[in-house]
């Protein structure tokens, strides 16, 4: 976990994903005083701001859901995607319908429990979900869920047939999904129509430089730069919108029907 301002008096501590996907959503702000950037796993993300250590995180949507967090979504800036995503995939020996035990990357929350609603719904299958210690664990298993960057960087290329969850996601539903969006306690006192015009700044001022990140940021985590190019500006979208959130709604639902979360959850925006 890296801090990338370490100023003590900066007004708002942000908990961060460290994967290429998030850089759109942060430009400028490693610069800007007011802010301490808290970078980490998404899985995370949440038990910071569960701890108090961040005041606002990107956190994984189902996290949004979990028993006891009373948290709301605090800005319209997101990491989504409408199709494929390159970066959520489960590797396998075997077609998709046939697997039955699926081992996880434990980088992933929302990502684990949209494999299995998305092999409830499609495939009629309930997987046993074996999360992993070590995520290099999963290179030697016949069937397994990663996330992030080591996607690209470090792909079982044993492992040959690739289902990506974003293009299955958009099969089953016709929507975009969101993996991750800003979040905040409900009862916090952070001024956040301040923070909620500030982070939607920063979104924009990334997707437009977004071929320019690639190229800064994408060979130091391991990616081809015109990889990253087509990732930043094709594959992801970083705003949450009327579909984006018919998308989020979508999941809930499916979410509740399959056990995943509390039939009694609901999303709640700022």
């Amino acid at each position: 976990m890296t801090n990338a301002h370490n100023d003590r008096s900066a007004r708002w501590r942000l908990g961060v994903v460290s994967y290429l996907n998030a850089k759109p959503l942060i430009e400028g702000l490693e610069t800007d005083g007011r802010f301490e950037l808290i970078l980490d796993v998404p899985s995370r993300l949440a038990t910071l701001l569960d701890e108090g250590s961040v005041d606002a995180a990107l956190v994984p949507v189902i996290d949004l859901l979990c028993d006891g967090r009373r948290w709301r979504i605090i800005s319209d800036a997101c990491i989504g995607c409408d199709g494929e995503t390159l970066t959520v995939r489960v590797f396998s020996r075997v077609p998709a319908a046939e697997i039955r035990t699926l081992h996880v990357d434990g980088h992933s929350h929302t990502s684990v429990a949209l494999a299995r609603i998305l092999w409830h719904e499609l495939y009629g299958q309930s997987l046993n979900i074996v999360p992993l210690e070590d995520v290099s664990e999963g290179y030697d298993r016949d069937a397994v869920l990663l996330i992030g960057d080591k996607v690209v960087t470090h792909a079982p290329t044993h492992l040959e047939i690739e289902t990506d969850l974003g293009s299955a996601w958009k099969t089953l539903t016709s929507l975009p999904f969101v993996f991750a969006a800003w979040a905040a306690p409900r009862d916090s006192d952070l001024d956040l129509s301040e923070l909620t015009d500030r982070l939607a700044q920063a979104r924009n001022a990334g997707v437009a430089a977004a071929e320019m990140i690639a190229a800064d940021y994408g060979p130091g985590l391991g990616w081809p730069v015109n990889l990253a190019r087509r990732y930043l500006t094709q594959r992801l979208k970083f705003h949450l919108g009327p579909r984006e959130r018919q998308g989020m709604a979508r999941f809930l639902e499916l979410a509740k029907r399959h056990g995943i979360v509390s039939p009694t959850k609901e999303l709640v925006f700022a």
